[in-house]
């Protein structure tokens, strides 16, 4: 089983980049890059929300579940 991270999706359904989306959540591009590329471990709370506040979205549709 894996956890899709679908952050370039809504990045480019937004027309947004990267870069703005870290200067205005306030995280490095480093961070927000191990987090869109499903490396990260955790995430914090407040950092999905500020995420989401930002791109307008839900939780879910950053994230997808798929079975192997």
């Amino acid at each position: 089983m894996a956890i899709i991270v679908n952050l370039d999706v809504m990045l480019a359904k937004r027309k947004m980049t990267s870069q703005e989306l870290a200067n205005r959540v306030g995280m490095t591009q480093a961070n927000l890059s191990i987090l869109k590329t499903g490396k990260a471990k955790a995430v914090r709370m407040s950092t999905m929300e500020a995420i989401c506040r930002e791109l307008k979205c839900q939780p879910g549709d950053l994230f997808e579940f798929v079975e192997d």
